[in-house]
């Protein structure tokens, strides 16, 4: 009898392997990947077409609207369970909405069983708040810790303020360089271009600027100081608030009347603080006047429509094609080495 119903089982468990197929089988498929635009804007919605287009498939199918009160709202049509999921964000004037878009579709499919869910930024917001500033925050350092709660599990950008923006992240960012596209339109479209010089805006952005300069073999020039504004400029209201003119002529900083002074010791001087003088803009380097606005190159990453309206020497580069490229060697896991071939250290 023990042999009998021991077959009886056997016999049960082979027909139910036959119905329902291996089950160890289930998870080792590898699943597919969905790429969704995360922005009602149409700068987005185009960026996320011209991905879709160079990749092959289709753009995924999702809703993103405001309630009345201005609530995000986010529905996605399609399933997403056990796929890789791209979500693609451009940041518009709005940048508040844009971030709780983000995170409210990255949560949507992490609740909808995504396998992986990874965030095209390539304008990341709050990156120029990366540092503390007096009683401030780095505020970069939050929204990275917002996104992975969320649950992204992979970020894609571009150009970083600073490059140690990544550290302020526990999952994998991958910081792609624009500097490619935008040197192929300088040889392509710029006539003459090797009269040139390449000009940095401040000393903080010499080290860029020199690895522009080396590359299309130009020379380097650097504008230091500040703008220096004439008085009857501070008086007509094209500066707000007007500055406060002061007739005491003193060699430091104006204290108060001596009776509202506390000092804790007295006897003890305080030091008199000397006001600091920024100086006025010179150019550091041989520009031989060469200086001119021909163009302003910017990149399809986030939204400039009604600016090139008003400008007609801004010129658009695009860069999907490098956005796709990452996207497609994330999902087969392939080496990303290839997009910072022609990277160098200081870009």
């Amino acid at each position: 009898m023990p042999f009998c119903s021991v077959s009886v089982k056997a016999t049960v468990l082979k027909h139910r392997v036959e119905d329902f197929g291996t089950p160890c089988t289930m998870n080792v498929a590898k699943g597919g990947y969905r790429v969704f635009s995360a922005n009602s804007n149409a700068a987005c919605t185009e960026l996320a077409k011209r991905i879709t287009e160079r990749l092959g498939v289709e753009l995924g199918k999702a809703v993103v609207y405001q309630e009345p009160n201005r609530e995000t709202r986010v529905e996605i049509k399609e399933s997403v369970r056990g796929q890789d999921i791209f979500i693609i964000q451009t940041i518009s004037r709005d940048v508040n909405t844009a971030v709780m878009e983000l995170l409210i579709m990255a949560y949507a499919c992490k609740t909808s069983c995504a396998r992986n869910i990874i965030g095209v930024i390539p304008y990341f917001p709050y990156s120029k708040q990366c540092k503390m500033r007096k009683r401030g925050s780095i505020v970069c350092k939050l929204l990275a810790c917002m996104l992975a709660k969320a649950g992204l599990t992979h970020i894609i950008t571009m150009d970083l303020h600073q490059k140690e923006i990544q550290g302020f992240f526990n999952i994998p960012v991958d910081n792609l360089r624009a500097s490619p596209f935008l040197l192929q339109y300088i040889q392509d479209e710029i006539q003459d271009y090797r009269n040139a010089i390449i000009v940095a805006k401040s000393p903080a952005a010499a080290k860029r600027a020199q690895s522009y300069a080396e590359r299309l073999r130009l020379g380097l020039a650097v504008i230091h100081g500040e703008a220096q504004y004439a008085e009857y400029d501070m008086a007509d209201g094209r500066h707000s608030p007007p500055a406060v003119k002061n007739t005491m002529i003193h060699s430091g900083l104006e204290l108060p009347p001596v009776h509202m002074l506390q000092v804790p010791f007295p006897g003890i001087e305080l030091p008199m603080m000397m006001p600091k003088e920024k100086p006025p803009i010179t150019v550091v380097g041989d520009v031989g006047g060469r200086i001119a606005i021909i163009v302003v190159v910017v990149t399809n990453t986030i939204p400039h429509e009604v600016q090139k309206l008003q400008c007609p020497k801004i010129k658009t580069v695009d860069v999907s094609m490098i956005l796709s490229e990452a996207i497609r060697r994330i999902h087969n896991g392939e080496s990303m080495s290839y997009l910072f071939r022609n990277i160098t250290v200081d870009d």
